[in-house]
């Protein structure tokens, strides 16, 4: 075996380790990946290699196995550089082989890493280092005497007292750089140490959002991540000033104990002196620092992992499929902009009427509203949640009791909806509309089928996040780019109707594929096959293969073309469907789904020599072709009537639909002008870790009220009966 293979599967197994899973499958979905296959589709198409891993498993183990690279790599480029210098010995070779994070490495490598001009290295230039070495064995005989001979004009060193301040300056940097030492110190400032912050410029603080940072403290270990990021953006914006309070006397104790040889050295003044010096000049800021940063990055990581649970849940919203919806962009002075969008999402009408103060054309607004509920048979009602919303609410709600048929209305979250209308994606769509009348047919389409409508506007946009502006951005992006991805290729995309939004996040296409998908289609007419979709410029062999089962032909001329089946698995479907007894025709059917029950998978998989996994899926896709993961979700809550947050009060029972999810609760649309906060602590009876494990955005949850701040416009709200 080369050495090459050797370090492999030493990476592979101190991974495998760390992921808990069996080598085999981390070194399946690594060989995977570098055979340029994604991860939806190694996720859906090749479970028998990976022990069937979700997505985010396999994105786990390829993040985990980015950075065992990485450190390896560094590894080696430390001992060429120690070595290079003849400072490498086979001990720290091996203490530098041996490190897990690359922190070890760097604080190993930090004693021979090239400086900037330090006290010590000007010491070092007028030959005080042997001085310094003298120091450090704690002679008994006297310092000053040593001290003299060091003396000299020339090295610009005049007196006793400068020689012996130099070599200690040399000290303070050995013992900086020692790496037991920091990791000791950072170890234990962990442990023992105090975030703090107080008030630098409170007259910034405007609102006081900032109030109750102005005298804080809490320890290292128990601060949670929203505060770390609250703190950071009050002292980004010189409203804070934020420390880490270490346990300093411990830490010099221990140098002391460490360093300090013999207790009658005639030095051991100098050193004590030294050691608090290197302590607190070199040692602690630095600490500080390296905790703040990975305080830091621990939040972001939580930030970010909470923003994409909720775009998850966001995307995975039920769609409100076969309805004619009318949606309404809510304004004062430019009046409420209006769409009527068809079952299939199509633009039939767009209006403006001006209902509310300073235009006020009442009477107009009731005609033309009612007009076009008549019309076109509108079924639901989409109001913008934006300004104004609340009274173009209470408007509708007067309007549909004048309509004899059931109207519903919901309030849907327009978060993003006028990035997307004054966007580059929605120009091409609508190139006559104006901005506010985008928006308006956004809001419908976003009620009908939310996970098309929401790709073609930035993920970081959506109003489902928590400081995402505060966080590493390159890792946001990643990270919801990852999951938008996800989302897609696990609910299918419509070939025939995708816009290239939608289509670029299928496995393996880029935008220009994407785009000349759509081109195809509309120069040519739909698709009828997914074998068509082979002619399309760019798309070659490996991107087919990528991407191809997770489109869908839903009117074309092959039945298997409808599912979520790979058409590399056509033959084995044919071959099931024969053991069966069964024709093409029966998919769907229930006489197929009653054979399929009355049979033993395990059975048909040895019989056919097929992976049980893969089998389950194509047997799953053969009794619901065409199914949706998102019909099986909670619907969206619709309403007929309007309420106030003056008719709210304590004990109150309400439905409402969970908007957001941050650290310390769920923010809920309980149908007042503001989302009520229902606080980690009133979510359950029983201890809750985060609020993710209770709730997601989207839900549908019974609350109470617990607190009404009119003044305020806050409501406070409980899931717990009061």
């Amino acid at each position: 075996m080369s050495n090459v293979t050797d370090k492999k599967e030493i990476l592979l197994d101190t991974l495998v380790k760390e992921v808990g899973l069996l080598k085999k499958q981390v070194k399946n979905v690594i060989a995977l990946t570098e055979e340029g296959n994604t991860v939806p589709f190694i996720a859906r198409y090749r479970k028998e290699l990976t022990g069937s891993l979700d997505e985010v498993q396999i994105r786990l183990i390829l993040d985990k196995w980015e950075y065992a690279r990485n450190l390896e790599a560094r590894k080696e480029e430390v001992i060429r550089l120690i070595d290079e210098k003849g400072k490498l010995t086979d001990t720290l070779r091996t203490k530098i082989e041996r490190a897990m994070k690359l922190q070890v490495v760097e604080d190993l490598y930090r004693p021979y890493k090239e400086k900037r001009r330090t006290k010590a290295t000007v010491a070092k230039e007028r030959g005080l280092e042997p001085l310094a070495e003298w120091m450090l064995t704690f002679p008994v005989t006297s310092i000053e005497e040593k001290a003299t001979t060091f003396v000299s004009t020339e090295k610009e060193i005049h007196t006793i007292e400068e020689a012996i301040q130099g070599a200690c300056d040399i000290i303070a940097e050995f013992i900086s750089d020692d790496a037991a030492y920091r990791q000791w110190i950072r170890d234990t400032t962990q442990r023992k140490g105090m975030l703090a912050s107080s008030e630098k410029d409170k007259e910034k603080d405007e609102k006081n959002v900032y109030e109750m940072y102005y005298s804080y403290e809490e320890p290292i270990s128990k601060v949670v991540p929203h505060r770390v990021l609250a703190m950071n953006r009050g002292e980004s914006e010189s409203i804070l000033r934020v420390q880490v309070v270490p346990p300093s006397e411990e830490a010099i104790g221990y140098l002391v104990r460490s360093v300090v040889g013999d207790k009658k050295s005639s030095v051991n003044t100098y050193i004590e002196r030294t050691i608090e010096d290197a302590y607190k000049r070199l040692i602690q800021p630095s600490i500080e620092r390296e905790l703040r940063k990975e305080l830091t990055e621990k939040a972001e990581t939580q930030a970010i992992h909470i923003f994409a649970e909720n775009l998850r849940n966001l995307l995975l919203q039920a769609p409100m499929k076969g309805k004619v919806v009318l949606g309404v962009d809510p304004a004062y002075r430019t009046g409420c902009k209006l769409s009527v969008v068809d079952e299939t999402g199509k633009v039939l009408h767009i209006d403006v009427i001006y209902p509310h103060k300073p235009v006020a054309k009442v009477e107009q607004a009731k005609q033309k509203f009612l007009a076009i509920l008549q019309q076109f048979n509108i079924e639901v009602v989409a109001i913008g949640n934006g300004t104004a919303s609340r009274e173009t609410e209470q408007f509708v709600v007067d309007m549909l009791k004048e309509v004899k048929r059931d109207i519903f209305y919901i309030i849907v979250n327009e978060a993003g909806a006028s990035v997307y209308s004054a966007s580059e994606v929605a120009r091409e769509e609508f190139p006559e509309f104006q901005v506010e009348e985008r928006s308006a047919v956004s809001i419908a389409r976003r009620l009908q089928d939310p996970l098309a409508e929401l790709v073609k506007i930035d993920p970081k946009s959506v109003g489902v996040g928590q400081y995402q502006h505060d966080v590493a951005q390159k890792q946001l992006n990643e990270s919801l780019h990852f999951v938008v991805e996800t989302v897609v290729n696990q609910v299918g995309v419509n070939v025939n109707t995708a816009s290239v939004s939608l289509l670029q996040y299928v496995a393996g296409l880029s935008k220009t594929v994407a785009t000349n998908i759509v081109k195809q289609r509309e120069e040519n007419g739909k698709f009828t096959t997914r074998l068509q979709l082979k002619k399309i410029p760019r798309l070659g062999a490996k991107t087919y293969e990528q991407c191809i089962g997770f489109l869908r032909v839903l009117d074309g001329d092959h039945m298997l073309d409808r599912t979520p089946i790979h058409p590399e698995r056509y033959e084995d479907v044919k071959r099931i469907l024969s053991f069966l007894q069964l024709k093409v025709e029966d998919i769907g059917t229930e006489k197929l789904k009653k054979e399929l029950e009355s049979v033993s998978l395990a059975e048909v998989a040895g019989e056919l020599e097929l992976g049980e996994p893969t089998l389950r899926d194509i047997v799953d896709a053969l009794i619901q072709p065409e199914r949706d993961l998102r019909d099986e979700l909670q619907k969206p809550l619709l309403k007929k009537d309007v309420l106030q947050l003056e008719d709210l009060q304590r004990g109150m029972e309400l439905e409402g639909t969970v908007r957001n999810v941050v650290d310390f609760g769920a923010f809920v649309d309980i149908g007042v002008k503001q989302d009520g906060l229902v606080h980690i602590s009133k979510l359950s009876n029983k201890f809750v870790k985060h609020p993710l494990d209770v709730v997601s955005v989207g839900q549908i949850v019974k609350v109470w009220i617990d607190d009404v701040d009119v003044k305020k416009g806050r409501v406070a709200l409980s899931m717990l009966p009061l």
